[in-house]
Order: C-alpha cells, then structure tokens, then sequence
C-alpha cells in the first residue's frame, strides 16, 4: 500500500511538472508572437511600405513620405480595423510627425493595452478617414507585448476640440479614436469625431 501510494505521488508531482512546463512554453510562444507582431509594426515604421491612400488627401501623402525618412520609436501596439482595412503602428505622442507617419498615443490617457481609457489620434485625411464608414458593432484589434485584444465599437460622437472630457478614465478598458471633423472640411476642422470601442471578454 505504501508503495501504491508512493508510486501516485511520483505519478502526481510528472503530471503538475509536465502541466507546469506545457503552460510555460504557451506562455513563452504567446510571448514571442506579440514580439513578432510588434516588431513588424516597428519594420513598417522603420521601412514603411505605402498603405492604401485611397482616401488619403494630396498633402497628407506628401507628409506621410517625408516623415517615413525620419526616425521613429518601436510601436506601442498595432492598431487593426478590419470592417475598413486599416492596420497601422500606435507610436507614443501626437506631433506632427508622428501623425503623419502613423497614429498616436495621446498623452496622459492609458497605455494601449492597459486598464483604462487608452486615446489614439489619427489625421482625418490619413490614417484615420476611413473612420467615417465604421459604425457602432465593429471590430478593433489592438496588439501589445502582451497578445492580441479585441475591442468592439460601442459609441460615435462629434464633440467640440474643447471637450476633452472624452478622454477621462473608464472603468473598463476602453480605446478612444479621435479624428478631425468633418473628414472633407478644407482648411482647420471645427470639430473632433470621436470612436469609443470597449474590450470584449474572450469566452
């Protein structure tokens, strides 16, 4: 019996031990996964090969080449909309230079991939235009170092560039796109379309 007993520990500890390792290298291959998502956000920065400019305005086009020439820090995460095709780095700030190449982590909100309010700014006649055709329901994926999110689109509003209030804290996580508006206005637009989408809970 003691034996028995003896042989069922022995048996117990390979199982834990195997469980234990098996969970390590998941762990380690999701790891490695972000690494490799981030660091091909940081290669289209570093080498940027032209997005769709379809709807891109002449002298966003201009900006976009010029600042492709300078250098830029890694990515934050990799910003992804599929309903609009759109994949493109999130970079730390909102400069213009930044905005031109990519879009950009608004500064004192929460990091991509945190617990909070996460602001993102993008051009209206870049990066960002093709927010004009989401609606509430979609999709976002945002990829951090720590895997992939997936967020879905749960409020549209215009606001004044004065009510910054949008970018307040949230209980959830949240991600907060802020464009220019109206997408077509020549010359400083008037207003700010916002995109408010809330983390969906893998099941």
């Amino acid at each position: 019996m003691r034996r028995l007993n003896v042989v069922a520990a022995r048996g117990a500890w390979t199982f834990g031990s195997v469980c234990l390792l098996t969970y390590g290298v998941m762990r380690v291959d999701g790891a490695a996964g972000a690494r490799q998502e981030l660091a091909r956000g940081a290669q289209t920065v570093a080498s940027p090969r032209p997005p769709d400019m379809s709807l891109w305005g002449s002298e966003r086009i201009i900006a976009w080449r010029r600042a492709s020439l300078e250098p830029a820090p890694p990515p934050l995460a990799v910003l992804r909309i599929p309903k609009i095709h759109l994949e493109v780095p999130v970079l730390p700030g909102t400069d213009d230079v930044t905005l031109d190449r990519a879009v950009g982590h608004i500064e004192a909100t929460a990091l991509p991939g945190a617990n909070g309010n996460s602001g993102i700014a993008g051009h209206r006649d870049g990066f960002f235009r093709g927010l004009k055709d989401v609606v509430r329901g979609d999709d976002i994926e945002l990829e951090t170092l720590r895997g992939k999110e997936m967020y879905r689109i749960d409020a549209i509003w215009v606001v004044s560039p004065e009510d910054v209030a949008v970018l307040d804290p949230t209980p959830t996580r949240s991600l907060t796109l802020v464009t220019c508006y109206p997408f077509y206005h020549i010359g400083p637009a008037p207003q700010r379309y916002i995109v408010r989408a809330g983390r969906v809970e893998r099941k």
